[in-house]
């Protein structure tokens, strides 16, 4: 197969639409309305949509890596906005070294579980 790949966005749910769109704001994606059931949010040319819809089983088994320049930084910066305090079931986990590279966590108010991390060179 000969194909350019310009990007890859995967659907994520929502318990509470409203809240979560709230949510990906604050953490610094720009949201960009699709439909009233579903957004892009994006950043630096990398996005997701976020739907308005829930299945438990899904959005349990949903897991999303950025790979970012700095996972420290990110994770200073991430800690500074307070999310876990303005949000219901928003969790966060500190850096973890793995033998790949590092990685810290956040679950979003509906469950989605995202990685932020680098990789060994």
């Amino acid at each position: 197969m000969q194909h350019q790949p310009i990007s890859i966005r995967p659907f994520l749910g929502a318990k509470n639409y409203d809240l979560s769109r709230s949510f990906y704001r604050d953490l610094g994606f720009e949201e960009v309305v699709l439909s009233p059931n579903m957004s892009l949010f994006q950043t630096q040319g990398i996005g997701f949509y976020l739907q308005n819809a829930y299945v438990q089983d899904w959005v349990d088994n949903t897991m999303v890596f950025l790979q970012v320049d700095d996972v420290d930084r990110y994770w200073n910066e991430l800690s500074a906005l307070d999310l876990p305090a303005k949000y219901p079931g928003v969790r966060l986990v500190p850096v973890r070294v793995e033998s790949w590279g590092k990685e810290c966590f956040l679950t979003d108010p509906s469950g989605n579980l995202w990685h932020f991390g680098v990789f060994n060179k």
